[in-house]
């Protein structure tokens, strides 16, 4: 019976759009949607390991006895079972030592360190950012580019701007003396003080296009900029003075009746 009653319906459909003049069956007349694809994009940079001159195995790599020992007490705060856990602290100490990078050579170090297969800590190196895969610059120059900085002060692009045209690289270079590599990040959380930028373990707050390439000419001669917000400011106060809080506060009990003083 189905069969039939089917029929019967789309005859009568057929019916009622030659009645209304349509050239077409209603049940042919909704549009056709067209299927939207991203274009692919493969990166070997990330996941996928080729020996280089400067990246084989073939390169020796061990802890230095000061970083041996930090690593062993880092261990010794998990069981002897599930040391394996440690291999992000150690992995980050192991890139410190290697000049800020992350090569298969201290991956291989640290598996063999911790007793875990090799391609374990490939996995962990291949996924968090903190490890950075190819060598990088004496400083390395971390922009923060979303939102917050976008919108902050003079904005993020007009930062990144200047960075690039001082130093005459662009994102994901490093300069040709190895001084400054610059890579675009996700928020660093000093969005109240935006824009910003990470060098090395120090945020630079507050910045513009003047402040930044200042920034950037005391590490080029060997001396240690003042981190922090670069507009005068000491943290995160307002720019323009105190709206609250202008007055001395009150101490505990100021204002009770007597009984409860």
């Amino acid at each position: 019976m189905a069969e039939p009653r089917m029929v019967l319906r789309l005859a009568r459909r057929l019916a009622l759009c030659r009645y209304a003049g349509s050239p077409r069956p209603l049940a042919f007349a909704s549009p056709r949607r067209s299927l939207a694809i991203s274009q692919p994009r493969a990166s070997d940079a990330l996941f996928v390991h080729r020996d280089t001159p400067y990246n084989n195995a073939s390169i020796p790599f061990e802890l230095l006895p000061d970083n041996l020992k930090k690593a062993k007490e880092i261990m010794s705060r998990f069981p002897p079972q599930y040391k394996k856990a440690a291999v992000i602290p150690i992995l980050e100490l192991s890139q410190r030592q290697n000049r800020g990078w992350t090569s298969i050579s201290v991956m291989n170090y640290v598996a063999n360190l911790l007793e875990m297969p090799p391609m374990r800590v490939y996995e962990v190196a291949s996924f968090y950012t903190m490890f950075n895969r190819e060598p990088v610059g004496q400083y390395f120059i971390q922009a923060c580019t979303t939102t917050p900085c976008m919108l902050g002060g003079c904005g993020s692009t007009v930062v990144v701007d200047a960075i690039k045209k001082h130093l005459g690289i662009e994102l994901g270079e490093t300069t040709k003396d190895s001084k400054f590599t610059l890579i675009e990040v996700e928020c660093l959380g000093a969005c109240s003080n935006a824009p910003m930028v990470q060098i090395n373990d120090d945020f630079y707050e507050d910045l513009n296009p003047e402040t930044i390439v200042k920034v950037l000419d005391e590490l080029a001669a060997g001396r240690k900029p003042a981190p922090g917000p670069q507009s005068g400011r000491r943290s995160s106060e307002p720019a323009h003075g105190l709206t609250t809080l202008t007055e001395k506060p009150y101490g505990p009990g100021e204002h009770c009746v007597q009984e409860f003083r």
